[in-house]
């Protein structure tokens, strides 16, 4: 279990898809970014990853993917004790094929996390998010902006990738090992937190084939507030949130969900919804 709540702290999920280009560099597969020669790269890059009848999309090396979305609750612990709670969704326009590019996307995230190194929560961060963002900044040759950047003791300063500290907190690692480990919808929704409502991880690549990149942002937005929800019921079993801090936290999610649906994001209304549902069972 982690040892400590920092003042500032992101939880953050990512949603990734083969890289079509990946296909065309290893396999000469031609990618003219129609919708079919994707599929065709997709399906090839599944068989060589070992598809079967009965598993047709088996996982792929997060190297040979593409970051479609990233998104995140921004959380901010003022001196009077009083938190602030922001949406972050990058792209942020799902609409500006610029600002979906993977190298823009990968950019901003590490420019916001290197720039004010808040704690990291995500759930299995540490086996797949965290690798892919930085396995794909390598291949694009961006720069961390600090996110890299190692002290030399773990104690003296922010650190991503030590295992001594908490700076990156990895909720799926405390919770359990191996077969025992739940997925995030299975222990968010037996918690009454919304795990996957319309769309499941698997249907991302049908989306963006698509070009549904919108609904893509969607989803990892409702993954993001997932997250940061199960992040607060852990750290009220730790004892890092007192009850008062514990309700109060689920209140600032609240008051954020309804602030955003207010602003067209339907989702986050049918979010909500869910949540409210869930703990009327609970």
């Amino acid at each position: 279990m982690f040892k400590y709540v920092h003042p500032t702290l992101f939880s953050f999920d990512v949603e990734w898809v083969p890289d079509p280009k990946a296909a065309q560099m290893l396999y000469g597969l031609v990618d003219d970014g129609s919708p079919q020669r994707t599929h065709d790269a997709f399906r090839k890059m599944w068989a060589e990853a070992g598809a079967k009848p009965e598993m047709p999309r088996p996982w792929i090396k997060t190297c040979l993917c593409r970051v479609v979305s990233i998104c995140g609750i921004f959380r901010e612990q003022g001196a009077g004790g009083g938190v602030t709670l922001k949406l972050v969704s990058i792209p942020a326009d799902a609409s500006d094929a610029e600002k979906c590019s993977e190298p823009h996307v990968l950019d901003m995230f590490l420019k916001g996390v290197g720039g004010r190194q808040p704690q990291l929560v995500g759930y299995n961060s540490a086996n797949a998010d965290v690798p892919i963002i930085v396995q794909r900044a390598i291949v694009h040759g961006l720069d961390s902006h600090g996110f890299a950047k190692r002290p030399e003791k773990p104690w003296e300063g922010t650190d991503y990738f030590s295992t001594a500290g908490d700076f990156h907190v990895d909720l799926a690692k405390s919770l359990a090992w191996g077969k025992d480990t739940p997925r995030l919808h299975e222990i968010a929704t037996v918690s009454g937190i919304p795990g996957k409502i319309d769309t499941a991880g698997d249907q991302v690549w049908d989306l963006y084939l698509q070009g549904r990149t919108d609904q893509i942002v969607a989803y990892n937005e409702c993954d993001a507030f997932t997250t940061h929800l199960l992040w607060a019921r852990m750290a009220r079993f730790a004892g890092l949130l007192s009850e008062k801090a514990y309700a109060q936290e689920q209140e600032a999610v609240r008051a954020l969900l309804t602030e955003s649906a207010s602003q067209g994001k339907a989702h986050l209304k049918i979010y909500l919804d869910k949540w409210d549902e869930l703990q009327a069972l609970l």
